[in-house]
């Protein structure tokens, strides 16, 4: 089983821009889908990007145009780019990964190992 570490997260103004990145035990081989979710206080963790082996990206809605997910070359490391952050974006941020992508977002029930999550935090 493959394990995920997030890192980047921390306290922006509405705006402004984040960089987070998740790097994986092991390089990912193979049919694979990664991606992004996050979970605001008091509700479900909701996937808000992916990229699987092909490098097809998709995006939720609330993201599309503000956030680019990518993979590094040896596919070891997953980025999340963020910008013109909102504080309705405030999040613990996860990363994780699946065998493979089902065609849109992701949900979580679909991913089989996660990170621990980092804090994203944006203020008005």
């Amino acid at each position: 089983q493959v394990m995920l570490a997030e890192s980047g997260g921390g306290s922006v103004q509405s705006g402004g821009s984040l960089n987070l990145s998740c790097i994986a035990s092991r390089e990912i081989t193979g049919s694979h889908c990664m991606a992004w979710f996050r979970q605001a206080a008091g509700k479900e963790r909701e996937g808000i990007a992916a990229i699987d082996s092909d490098i097809f990206t998709v995006y939720a809605d609330s993201v599309k145009g503000r956030f680019i997910i990518s993979q590094n070359a040896i596919k070891n490391t997953l980025y999340l780019q963020m910008k013109s952050l909102k504080p309705e974006d405030t999040a613990v941020y996860f990363c994780a990964a699946a065998t493979l992508c089902g065609g849109g977002v992701p949900s979580p029930a679909e991913m089989v190992a996660w990170g621990q999550g980092t804090q994203v935090t944006v203020s008005s």
